[in-house]
């Protein structure tokens, strides 16, 4: 019995929210080549990147293709029996014909199958210098195959495990805490710069508006990097940060950004982030702690101020 056997074909098309530059990227890191060998994978014809697949085999390299951000398909490989006609040796009998040319030293003559000037057979000549350009071509289109082969590696394994992280980036995954930690991190940075920046006011006005602009951009742009990577991590564009700016939805998207668990495994941006460490746990559990005071004062604050009242009412 015969197993069924698959073929991987790519025609160009990508993941949603994918460009060709980063796939081509990925893909070159995948298939451990240069991004340029790879501009004939995207010219928008079929390509067959990879044959003789079983099912199982076939269905873990379009998983590591999605990865990358390449849209492939399978489809079955078609059986085909090549039969191969030698030709048959037989009695050479001369014959009346009209002229001809002989293909291989181009004398011209009439009448016979075999060559006067240089003695070839005009038939078998002619046999042969097929079988020789059938090689040929058989030769080419190994080497076609061979560029596009992937490497040998298991693909599936070629993707680093965790990913790494970089406070300054628009690219990685980082979860729920990290996220809380990092963005208490950049608040407590962001809270002494202002007061840096506020000491400029005693030389100028403008001097010291200008440093508070700076840090209000700096603390705009890193937010948005930080909060780019969040969205990564449950395979959203960072791009669903500016949701942050329409009415009402600006005022829950952050919630999103809290409460929506990452993806198991790698997505189309990258894998996972490594396991948070403790002081990752201590910095979002402050940053949680901060609602909770600001509910308990608000709670706390009219009471006391009220007993004030009733203090001084007495005396």
């Amino acid at each position: 019995m015969i197993s069924d056997q698959y073929k991987i074909v790519f025609d160009g098309e990508l993941m949603p929210g994918m460009t060709t530059e980063t796939v081509r990227a990925n893909m070159a890191r995948l298939f451990r080549t240069a991004p340029e060998r790879l501009e004939k994978l995207f010219a928008g014809s079929p390509v067959a990147v990879k044959r003789s697949l079983t099912e199982a085999e076939a269905d873990r390299y379009i998983r590591a293709l999605a990865t990358a951000g390449a849209k492939a398909r399978k489809e079955p490989e078609a059986v085909t029996l090549a039969l191969t006609i030698e030709p048959q040796e037989t009695d050479i009998k001369p014959e009346a014909t009209n002229e001809l040319s002989c293909p291989k030293c181009g004398h011209r003559q009439t009448g016979t199958v075999q060559c006067n000037g240089c003695g070839i057979v005009f038939e078998k000549y002619r046999a042969r210098l097929a079988r020789e350009e059938a090689i040929r071509a058989g030769e080419g289109a190994g080497a076609l195959k061979q560029f596009y082969a992937p490497p040998s590696a298991d693909v599936a394994g070629a993707s680093p495990e965790q990913g790494a992280l970089r406070v300054f980036s628009f690219n990685g995954r980082i979860g729920r805490l990290r996220y809380l930690a990092w963005s208490l991190g950049l608040t407590a940075a962001a809270c002494g710069c202002a007061l840096i920046a506020a000491l400029g006011f005693a030389l100028s006005e403008v001097f010291g508006g200008l440093l508070l602009l700076l840090v209000a951009l700096a603390y705009l742009v890193v937010s948005f990097q930080i909060g780019a990577q969040r969205l990564h991590d449950f395979g959203w564009s960072g791009w669903f940060l500016f949701l942050c700016f329409v009415p009402f939805v600006g005022s829950l998207f952050p919630l999103a950004l809290l409460l929506v668990p990452g993806t198991q495994g790698a997505n189309r941006f990258g894998p996972p982030q490594p396991p948070n460490s403790t002081a990752v746990k201590v910095l979002a559990a402050l940053w949680l702690l901060v609602p909770v005071i600001g509910i308990l004062a608000a709670i706390a604050l009219p009471a006391y101020m009220q007993s004030l009242g009733l203090g001084q009412a007495d005396l």
